[in-house]
């Protein structure tokens, strides 16, 4: 099926055109974290049929958003420095949608594409530059992330690691994000649990990243 076209001659209308088909955001997302090979991004999307990645793959290839590099007898799916100019808007769009998120379903799911990114756009790179390099290990539903603060310069990684406070929690830790969720208070009430460290560095997190609701 070809994309969708709305006969209209603007910035705006183009942009969906190129990246407004369903999923297609999120695959975009997702690469923005890096390269993925198409059994990467299926995992991490696991609600999108297989004739629809594929689909989207085509699409966002063919309007220059990302390319298909072979690595070492794999394909895997990478933007393109048009693609990657997308950065800001997901950002921005995460930090929009974040005001809405309200109270997570059952069935919804942390992956740890969607939580590095999450992370990028709570991220206060300002506020981080005052306070000491700490290193963070989030279980966070079947995700985890190694998460290093250094001054204004922020590094996420998959898997777990030597950190200063180790933590788990899920989708709940948006609300410790958001503020709405005292730290103290959330490890009182089981919102996050710590694994090892002091706990009170859970405030220095939530000064970190912070999203106002």
């Amino acid at each position: 099926m070809a994309p969708r076209e709305y006969g209209q001659y603007d910035g705006v209308t183009r942009a969906l055109e190129l990246v407004g088909e369903r999923w297609a955001m999120l695959i975009v997302r997702d690469l923005l974290v890096g390269p993925r090979r198409n059994g990467e991004l299926a995992a991490g999307l696991p609600r999108i049929p297989s004739n629809i990645l594929a689909s989207r793959l085509k699409e966002l290839q063919a309007a220059g958003v990302i390319r298909r590099a072979p690595r070492s007898r794999i394909i895997i799916y990478e933007l393109t420095p048009f693609g990657r100019e997308l950065e800001p808007v997901v950002l921005a769009l995460g930090a929009w949608g974040f005001k809405a998120l309200g109270d997570p379903r059952a069935e919804q799911i942390i992956t740890p594409d969607s939580m590095t990114m999450s992370l990028r756009t709570a991220f206060r790179p300002q506020v981080a530059a005052s306070l000491p390099a700490t290193a963070y290990a989030a279980h966070l539903g079947a995700a985890e992330l190694s998460i290093r603060v250094d001054g204004s310069a922020l590094d996420v990684r998959r898997g777990d690691g030597p950190a200063d406070l180790a933590f788990a929690a899920g989708p709940g830790i948006h609300r410790v994000i958001s503020g709405e969720l005292a730290p103290g208070r959330a490890i009182e009430t089981g919102v996050v649990e710590v694994l090892r460290g002091p706990g009170d560095l859970l405030d220095r997190f939530a000064t970190t990243f912070h999203l106002a609701a």
